[in-house]
């Protein structure tokens, strides 16, 4: 079993005991979600910390559009729902980048894959990607890297 995934089961016992509902929710609902995508394909297999990784950061993502949904439908006791669970999450994810860092490592993957315009934005995420690693939303990366081509 992961660390990561040995963490949740541990932090979802701590937070039974402590009866913080938000806390227990939210991790019930990200192990599952980790459970899931452990038998999805079509073969089961153990998620690394990576593939966990992964998991939380798509589970964040849901509450954030979820918030900006229910702010947008003029319901803010359940975008604060959203962005307390989202809260939670955030816990697990690694520290965001700031915009401009995002800009500095998509100006370097430019020059690296010399790159002249929009039509190589492929290649360029393809680079950039990886070094963000689950640091910053695929919407902020492809932004940062279209600004770096546009510039």
């Amino acid at each position: 079993m992961s660390d990561l995934k040995s963490q949740l089961r541990s932090d979802l016992t701590s937070a039974m005991r402590e009866r913080d509902q938000v806390r227990t929710a939210t991790l019930r609902m990200t192990l599952t979600a980790v459970s899931n995508a452990e038998v999805s394909g079509t073969e089961a297999r153990e998620l690394s910390d990576d593939d966990v990784l992964k998991v939380i950061t798509k589970e964040a993502k849901k509450r954030r559009e979820a918030a900006e949904a229910y702010d947008g439908a003029n319901r803010p006791e359940l975008a604060d729902g959203e962005r307390n669970e989202l809260a939670v999450l955030e816990g697990y994810l690694p520290a965001q980048l700031d915009d401009a860092e995002l800009d500095r490592l998509a100006t370097e993957a430019v020059r690296e894959s010399g790159a002249t315009g929009m039509a190589q934005m492929g290649q360029v995420m393809k680079l950039v990607q990886p070094k963000v690693a689950g640091r910053a939303e695929g919407g902020r990366i492809a932004a940062a890297v279209k600004r770096a081509l546009a510039g």
